[in-house]
């Protein structure tokens, strides 16, 4: 009962595909202040990390991928009041 949703994720996006942006738009609309600014795309390094057994952050944290969870991570944080140092928000 004391179960939260913090937000609304928008995972697998392709911006080459109209649906896809139209998706995103009506998932804006529709949880407004829920939906996180973050959107991950589609990633071949993202689908490939798991088979390495490893994390993004791990595997490729400087692609696509990476660069997205990154930024959801810092975007959690800053929504929980806590101070992103300037080092870690420019690191690749």
């Amino acid at each position: 009962p004391a179960l939260a949703i913090e937000g609304v994720l928008i995972t697998m996006f392709s911006s080459r595909l109209s649906l896809a942006q139209q998706v995103a738009d009506e998932v804006r609309s529709f949880f407004k202040e829920q939906a996180f600014e973050t959107i991950i795309p589609r990633s071949v390094r993202l689908a490939e990390a798991p088979s390495h057994g490893l994390p993004i952050s791990a595997y490729d944290p400087s692609s696509s991928g990476g660069i997205a969870y990154r930024a959801l991570a810092e975007e959690l944080l800053r929504g929980d009041g806590v101070a992103i140092p300037r080092a870690a928000r420019n690191k690749d």
